[in-house]
């Protein structure tokens, strides 16, 4: 049996990745392996982006929280975002939004989350 890939979400309503990831109050987690993808628990943040500016308190906030995570699937992400979680090892992931959760964290370990 493969060990589970641990993987956030940013997601509105727990079906899709539907979440921008500057406006995420919450990250869903997952361990996933090729075959099966569980829902571990939710993970509650503030979220950053304030419009024209950005909190880097709660920034800082949510590089913590999510520092376990080898990727995190958002609806949309900034470049500044992707390269401080890149710079803690946490892949951005924006290539599944609005597809459904299950589905697309399988697909990821079994084809892009492969290599890692």
């Amino acid at each position: 049996m493969s060990e589970a890939h641990k993987l956030a979400v940013a997601t509105k309503d727990g079906l899709a990745i539907s979440e921008h990831f500057g406006h995420a109050k919450e990250f869903w987690i997952y361990a996933v392996t090729p075959d099966e993808c569980t829902f571990v628990e939710k993970r509650e943040v503030e979220h950053y982006c304030l419009g024209n500016s950005s909190s880097k308190t709660a920034m800082e906030k949510i590089l913590v929280t999510i520092n376990d995570c080898e990727a995190v699937f958002v609806a949309k992400i900034g470049d500044g975002p992707t390269e401080k979680l890149a710079a803690i090892g946490v892949t951005a992931v924006a290539d599944y939004a609005w597809e459904t959760i299950p589905e697309s964290l399988i697909d990821y370990v079994r084809n892009a989350g492969a290599a890692s």
